[in-house]
């Protein structure tokens, strides 16, 4: 009689072992070209979460300056002066999903009694989505 059930698949699936290969590569990596890494990221996206990411890119570099582009499991991120993610991008390619997502670190000063968000589903960004991003990354920042 054969058993026609699958088993749990255990450990990990193989778009996060690739996010892991991805982060070992980065801590090897040149720290002085952390820009070119994000825009080399940002431009092997698909569209729309490309178009997004630029234009993330753009708010955070004009908006916070103290934070420094970098890659983090192959996203790109913005770190605090110790070298700490304060925030990424996540495109929705990366693992599958059916919506990209800004998500900040507990690095990130966003607290706000017991319980806040600390990612947030992008489909588009409007000026209504961007006003809030710029919101929310100086709160983090600040």
């Amino acid at each position: 009689m054969t058993n026609t059930t699958k088993k749990p698949v255990k450990g990990f699936t193989d778009d996060e072992k690739a996010a892991m290969r991805e982060r070992a590569e980065e801590l090897r990596a040149d720290k002085a070209d952390g820009e070119g890494a994000v825009l080399k990221k940002i431009a092997e996206m698909t569209e729309p979460d490309r178009t997004m990411a630029k234009r993330l890119h753009a708010i955070i570099k004009a908006d916070a300056p103290t934070l420094q582009p970098k890659t983090w499991y192959g996203m790109p991120a913005y770190a605090n002066k110790d070298g700490k993610v304060v925030c990424f991008f996540q495109s929705a390619q990366k693992f599958k999903s059916r919506y990209a997502t800004l998500g900040f670190s507990d690095m990130a000063h966003l607290d706000d009694g017991a319980m806040w968000p600390t990612t947030f589903a992008l489909k588009k960004l409007t000026a209504g989505e961007e006003a809030k991003i710029l919101a929310l990354v100086k709160k983090a920042t600040g």
